[in-house]
């Protein structure tokens, strides 16, 4: 039976309860233990039950249990600092405004698009690692005042709940989100009604109402299609996460990418920079195109400079398998529409997402097309960056690798979100209360050293005990839903030890991360844990994606391991990851884990979290373990070896792996002195913080976006949109052109004049003749490029230098001259080339042009 009317039921608080309605809608509490230890203090029982949800458990505590808090003098007092906490961090954060005070009269708004937010662990529209970064940023921008509003998708499902059956198996299932009692306001017109928004699909039209989640100052806005008047299955496109076939995938991403772009628009907003987090927002590049066509009159390629202009674009995926790829077909009948709007045929249309724009066989790849409308594009690591740079060179032929126009940004966390409350007290002592904003260089990071032995491990110990209890409880609740036998479910509730050495391994169950790399050699790892005098344990954790059976498969080797081995005590795995389990384990873990094959971890975080808490990590060097100090923050797996035979790399790096335990890592631990204390460990946890912390945060992570593309992207996009899009257009026009004449340059003669062996930095001049044809010598740059010479017969790690034009000669070529110099010896080179040149390019780069001497 449908009600003919509906109400949304909000709790009654007595008036002086008020303000806590007003803490719990701001997700600020997520990262202000002082902030969560209120609502916990509500009810203590009631705060887990509603898996630490204030919105839930106000609309669920008692009315006696209110009025007794509201008499309550220590309550209210509390509840009057955590108010005053909120307003002090909403009014203080002054980063940005240090850093963009000239620029106060030209408003910026900066929009990050990303396909789930992993917030906290009540609201459930997250998978892993891509959305609890997404959520760090929003967190962090809030923290440094960036003015930033993120957008996504409202999943009514969310990603999945995971269950083992008693085989050890793991099952899905999908817990309905209740929107109403989440952090969430649902937006509203002025007249009360229902703010939506219209995107057109192939004959009909999808209506997505619009939800805002408060993260600090930043505000998310989630599109959510659960709604009438959309059919069945439209109102399915927001059901699920990763959810679903290639058909449901593209209606996702239609409706973020272009629906997010008409949600901006809906809310009165015109953002200046629009950042990418992966591809699967690609699309609204094509909306905004559109705008541009038909709302300012600008033709396909002057609004293509614009977009592009105005647009970032963050790459995760080290693996062209981990792309996006969507049929030609299909691409033309859900989007076909804009490619008539942007007077684009089939093919040329199609060539936006496609590498080699003449191959018609090839998908549309939201990867290529993301990078193709961005300005400013970045791995998440610097070894990923690498990777990437190998992965699209084919975008810019001819450019050196190095010169692939594709940074490196590494990735951080969100310090106050995955730093136990208890190490963060720690912190707060020795190092001030905002620690987590200090910069590498700062002197106050040496502070950790005078942290007193016994204090931190003290406070280690305190957190280990308090993620022992959460993994009993949840090994014994998963046991008690599936019906198993009171005695097992007993047996969990003795599970790990309190004082042994545990590891950590908790993420995606992703084959390439190798979580069983420690059961290659069952024996010699039995021992290991079997060892009374020196006893080793591991908690592992994490969620295979349900389509992924090789993944589940390594989950279930690892189950049954510990059952044919009489090992589930030492050897657990905890049900249904979450971003509550994980603050639990990178905190109170000893060591933290990570055994991906090289080179298909973008980056990682999880290690980072453990890092902050003062876990050393031991782990292949991959993603941003590569660029740290592994040397004194803990250990590594081999030294960055990649082999051609996976098979045989798995051997070698187990052997590395039980080798680094056996001899280093379980000798060091329980190496104690008189005082019972590792001192040598307890060194390398503070080396971990100093070292870690202050490199491997969002704070650090987002003011590099902030340096290196939020602003010049701004302001580039402020040049070329000023005077009706004058800049644009004044592009895009030379483009058409440099384009047109570019293949008739050539490089008539180069001349230097040397010996063939040359003395370290004798100066050699070079001359170039050169034909630029109808280009003028202001629109090209030419450069020398020298370096060291390869068994290849290739240059390798080259360096430009631009040359200086001379003038012309008598038959129209230009002449330029420069020198070259090399600081080593062997076997060196250089070679002339011409790139073009304009002062509104992002990149010399660009355009993919390079003319080289032949």
């Amino acid at each position: 039976m449908r009600p003919i009317q509906s109400f949304r039921v909000v709790p009654s608080l007595p008036d002086n309860l008020e303000p806590l309605r007003r803490l719990a809608f701001n997700l600020y509490w997520d990262w202000a233990p002082d902030l969560r230890e209120l609502f916990r203090r509500l009810d203590r029982d009631l705060w887990e039950t509603c898996h630490h949800n204030p919105v839930a458990l106000l609309g669920s505590v008692s009315q006696e249990r209110l009025q007794e808090a509201a008499e309550d003098e220590g309550f209210l007092s509390h509840l009057e600092r955590s108010v005053k906490s909120l307003d002090q961090y909403l009014h203080e954060r002054t980063w940005y405004r240090k850093q963009r005070h000239p620029e106060a009269g030209r408003p910026e708004c900066y929009a990050y698009f990303s396909a789930e937010f992993g917030l906290t662990e009540s609201l459930p529209i997250y998978s892993g690692g891509l959305g609890v970064l997404a959520g760090d940023h929003l967190k962090s921008a809030s923290d440094l005042g960036l003015p930033l509003v993120g957008i996504g998708l409202l999943y009514q499902e969310g990603y999945f709940s995971q269950y083992f059956n008693a085989d050890g198996w793991q099952q899905e299932r999908y817990p309905i989100n209740d929107f109403y009692n989440l952090p969430l306001h649902l937006m509203r017109r002025p007249d009360g009604s229902e703010l939506r928004i219209e995107v057109p699909y192939p004959q009909r039209v999808i209506y997505a109402r619009v939800w805002r989640v408060d993260v600090g100052a930043v505000p998310l806005y989630l599109l959510d299609t659960n709604i009438e008047p959309n059919n069945a299955y439209d109102q399915n496109i927001t059901d699920q996460l990763y959810g679903g076939d290639l058909d449901l995938r593209i209606h996702q991403e239609i409706m973020l990418g272009i629906g997010g772009i008409k949600l901006l628009r809906a809310l009165g907003l015109h953002p200046t920079v629009y950042h990418l987090n992966e591809g699967h927002s690609a699309f609204l590049s094509l909306e905004r195109m559109r705008e541009f066509l038909q709302e300012d009159g600008l033709s396909f390629t002057e609004a293509r400079e614009l977009v592009k202009s105005s647009q970032i674009f963050t790459t995760h995926t080290p693996v062209p398998a981990g792309i996006d790829l969507f049929p030609a077909d299909t691409v033309m009948y859900y989007l076909g529409n804009y490619a008539q709007v942007l007077g684009l045929g089939r093919e040329e249309f199609l060539s936006l997402g496609r590498e080699n724009t003449g191959d018609f066989q090839t998908p549309f790849n939201m990867a290529i097309f993301a990078i193709r409308m961005a300005s400013f594009v970045n791995g998440v690591s610097q070894l990923h960056a690498e990777v990437s740079r190998h992965m699209f060179a084919g975008l810019w032929p001819g450019v050196p690798l190095g010169e692939v126009p594709i940074a490196g940004v590494t990735n951080g966390v969100h310090a106050r979100s995955c730093v136990a409350p208890a190490i963060q007290e720690v912190y707060e002592q020795y190092l001030g209360p905002n620690w987590w904003t200090l910069p590498p260089e700062h002197f106050d990071w040496h502070q950790v050293e005078s942290i007193p032995d016994e204090e931190l491990w003290r406070q280690h110990e305190r957190v280990r005990f308090q993620m022992i209890q959460h993994s009993r409880e949840k090994l014994q609740q998963a046991l008690r839903e599936r019906g198993a036998p009171l005695v097992e479910v007993t047996r969990a509730g003795e599970a790990l030890d309190p004082k042994a050495l545990t590891l950590g391994f908790a993420r995606r169950f992703a084959t390439y991360k190798r979580a069983n790399l420690l059961l290659r050699q069952p024996e010699r790892f039995k021992r290991l844990l079997m060892d009374r005098e020196h006893p080793l344990q591991l908690v592992f954790a994490g969620k295979a994606h349900p389509k992924d059976n090789p993944g589940k498969d390594i989950i279930r080797q690892i189950i049954h391991f510990a059952r044919e081995n009489g090992l589930e005590k030492q050897f657990i795995f905890i049900p249904n990851y979450d971003i509550y389990t994980s603050r639990l384990l990178v905190a109170g873990c000893d060591l933290w884990l990570n055994t991906p094959r090289r080179p298909r971890e973008a980056s990682g975080t999880s290690g980072m979290k453990a890092a902050m808490n003062g876990l050393p990590n031991l782990s292949t060097l991959d993603g941003w373990w590569a660029e740290a100090d592994y040397v004194n923050t803990g250990w590594a797996i081999g030294r960055g070896e990649e082999y051609a035979n996976q098979d045989y790399q798995d051997e070698v790096e187990a052997n590395a792996l039980y080798q680094v335990l056996e001899e280093e890592v379980i000798p060091q631990f329980y190496h104690r002195d008189a005082e019972g204390l590792p001192r040598t460990w307890i060194a390398r946890m503070k080396q971990s913080i100093r070292l870690n912390t202050p490199l491997y945060n969002t704070t650090r992570m987002v003011k590099e976006y902030a340096r290196r593309a939020y602003f010049p992207t701004h302001d580039r996009y402020q040049i070329l949109a000023q005077e009706h899009y004058q800049g644009g257009k004044t592009l895009a026009a030379w483009k058409s052109r440099i384009f047109q004449e570019w293949y008739n340059i050539r490089i008539q003669s180069v001349d230097a004049t040397a010996p063939h062996d040359l003395q370290v930095n004798a100066v050699v001049e070079v001359k170039a003749v050169v034909n630029l044809g109808q280009i003028s010598p202001e629109d090209v740059v030419v450069q020398l490029y020298q370096g060291p010479v390869e068994a290849t017969g290739e240059i390798s790690q080259g360096r430009p230098a631009d040359m200086v034009f001379q003038g012309q000669d008598d038959w129209g070529n230009s002449l330029y001259v420069g020198e070259v110099a090399f600081s080593t010896s062997g076997l060196q080179g250089f070679s002339v080339r011409i790139l073009p040149h304009h002062p509104y390019l992002g990149t010399s780069v660009e355009m993919g042009l390079i003319h080289w001497a032949a």
